[in-house]
């Protein structure tokens, strides 16, 4: 008996939580889809539920939520999406997680003490994920807490891109708010074009979330136009404390660059209050006007996210999207 030939076919699908449509929809139009219609509503006690409009069987399904404020009512959100999706015979599952919720509880600092951010993974795994696609980890180590394949996008391109229009024929030192991020700093000291790094040696109490004492400047800053990098600001205190050493120091001005602006209360204060010039951040989370200040320059990640979401759906290669380095 001959086994009987079929058409293969493959049908990209975009869905998306409410977290941040405005990313979502930005990333359809790049990639020249529309979002699947969905109901999604949340019920008086707090439940989810979520049903989508056309059948997904056979789909190569791509999943986006950015996990903002109530971050755990989003996590939820998109566990059920997927658990939808695999339901219905979805072929292929992607999480697109712009922010990787949990990314700073990833490892136990003291007995006793949960590893959330695997947590996350196992439990988009159990739902039906088979591949999850995020950007600027806090720590490169969680690529291996998910069981199958992880496309870690960084969005240094984007924001170095900026700074090099911007501030391109400044005397500049790439530096880094604390010791563990100077390769970091290395790395976009060379795309910046060999510029010098610096770093700040600093304390941080694990009993105390979100406070760190800035200690001294390693590093020459003298005179430089300082380019403070990071993964994240969340309150901000880290980051401000960083720009007050630096210009202690004798920095001629400071420009922050980071990926995720979580801006918890009381972030917008500090920020707008800081010495800096100019503070960049991407779309990779929703900030709305409330949160914004006078200085805040936000890039948009929507093409970068369309690109490698492209690759994947062709059977391509997401690290030749950064030159080989992702």
């Amino acid at each position: 008996m001959s086994p009987k030939q079929g058409t293969p076919k493959k049908n990209l699908m975009l869905f998306s939580g409410r977290a941040h449509k405005e990313l979502a929809e930005e990333v359809a139009r790049h990639l020249n889809v529309t979002i699947t219609p969905q109901t999604a509503h949340t019920f008086a006690n707090g439940e989810l539920f979520v049903r989508f409009e056309e059948s997904v069987r056979g789909t190569d399904a791509f999943v986006i939520q950015s996990h903002t404020t109530p971050i755990n009512e989003y996590v939820m959100e998109q566990l059920i999406m997927v658990d939808a999706l695999k339901r219905a015979s979805a072929k292929r599952i992607t999480v697109v997680m712009p922010f990787y919720p949990y990314a700073r509880q990833d490892k136990k600092h003291k007995g006793r003490e949960p590893i959330s951010a695997r947590l996350i993974a196992d439990m988009f795994k159990t739902a039906g994920a088979d591949r999850i696609m995020t950007v600027d980890l806090h720590t490169a180590q969680i690529q291996g807490f998910f069981d199958g394949p992880v496309d870690h996008l960084m969005a240094q391109n984007v924001l170095a891109d900026h700074i090099k229009a911007t501030y391109g024929d400044a005397d500049i030192t790439v530096v880094s708010p604390d010791s563990g991020r100077v390769r970091l700093a290395e790395k976009w000291a060379a795309q910046l074009g060999d510029r010098p790094i610096a770093f700040i040696h600093k304390t941080r109490d694990p009993d105390k979330p979100n406070q760190a004492v800035a200690n001294r400047v390693v590093g020459k800053v003298e005179g430089k136009l300082c380019v403070l990098i990071d993964d994240m600001i969340d309150t901000g205190g880290t980051i401000v404390k960083a720009t007050e050493a630096l210009i202690d120091e004798g920095a001629a001005d400071v420009v922050i660059a980071t990926t995720h602006g979580i801006l918890s209360d009381p972030a917008t204060e500090r920020l707008s209050q800081c010495k800096a010039r100019e503070v960049i951040v991407t779309n990779s989370l929703p900030i709305p006007p409330e949160k914004r200040f006078e200085g805040l320059t936000v890039l948009s990640i929507a093409p970068m996210l369309a690109e490698a979401i492209q690759q994947v759906f062709e059977d391509g290669s997401v690290t030749s999207l950064f030159d080989g380095n992702a």
